[in-house]
């Protein structure tokens, strides 16, 4: 064989294995990252001056993505240990489960949040149980086609409602939190055109202090929607914040209709502020986050300045 030949597969056989190196490295680094959670605080100044009543403000915790499956004993110790923030108001967007055995993980991991005035959202891995597909398609931003492996959801949301948690797939509930009367609205997962929204279509109650949207993804046809009705706040999951993302966060899809500048966190869409969580989970197929730690986030609902 030529000598330039030989020196050419050589460094050929040379790069693909430092690649590799690095891959399987990366992999170990992405898995990791896993159980290094982070909890996220932001301010929103919402309210009419006097709505608190001499209260600081209204807390409300937003949990999503959970991907629960057995074993992730870190995650449920996590999620459990929200409950000291004393959250006025906790919102689950769905996606809880990843595995068929998930739903007691799901319940031990959120026990004592339940007992906490809530509402609940599902998207479509609370129905279905991932597949395991082409990575490139993700990455290509295709939609992943549904298992159509059915998960034992109906028990989960027994469980939910039996603890006080309201259901706000397809429908609207009005009710107070302290001082705070709140009017809330949601519709079924609308990644997999699961939403109805002509169901819940309408104004918010105007007697309302503050006005809430639920949405597993963040849909702008969807979020249009909810915003030309006049909600004051959306709220989603589903994007993982792009899960596999670029140094600084750089999402390289988001996996749905929203723009990569509004993967995750808060954000205006219109009048309305919208607040996408990055989410505490993953598909079990693709078990890696890449400079996006999962998170929860409490919001901080205070009075608008007078």
């Amino acid at each position: 064989m030529h000598t330039r030949t030989k020196r050419i597969l050589n460094l050929t056989a040379t790069a693909l294995g430092l690649g590799a190196v690095s891959g399987a490295t990366l992999a170990a680094w992405g898995h990791r990252e896993l159980n290094r959670f982070e909890f996220k605080d932001i301010t929103v100044p919402l309210l009419e001056p006097g709505t608190l009543r001499g209260k600081k403000e209204f807390k409300l915790l937003h949990v999503s993505d959970l991907h629960m499956i057995p074993g992730q004993d870190t995650k449920i110790a996590w999620v459990s240990a929200l409950d000291a923030l004393n959250p006025d108001l906790v919102i689950n967007t769905g996606d809880n489960l990843s595995d068929e055995g998930g739903v007691p993980h799901v319940l031990q991991a959120l026990g004592p949040l339940l007992s906490r005035p809530g509402l609940f959202v599902f998207g479509t891995n609370d129905y279905f149980a991932p597949r395991l597909s082409n990575p490139f398609n993700y990455l290509l931003g295709k939609k992943r086609e549904l298992s159509h492996i059915e998960l034992p959801w109906q028990g989960m949301r027994a469980a939910f409602i039996e603890h006080g948690w309201r259901d706000a797939n397809q429908a609207r509930h009005e009710f107070q939190v302290g001082p705070v009367r709140i009017a809330a609205a949601g519709v079924d997962d609308p990644h997999h055109d699961l939403d109805d929204y002509a169901a819940i279509a309408g104004a918010p109650n105007v007697d309302s202090d503050l006005s809430l949207a639920l949405l597993h993804s963040p849909e702008p046809r969807v979020l249009a929607q909810f915003e030309a009705d006049g909600y004051q706040l959306s709220l989603s999951g589903h994007t993982h914040g792009g899960q596999l993302c670029l140094p600084g966060g750089r999402a390289i899809v988001t996996n749905c209709g929203i723009d990569h500048k509004r993967v995750s966190g808060l954000h205006d869409f219109g009048k309305m502020k919208m607040h996408v969580s990055n989410g505490l989970g993953t598909s079990k197929f693709v078990p890696f986050r890449i400079f996006c730690r999962p998170s929860a986030t409490l919001l901080r609902i205070t009075e608008r300045s007078s």
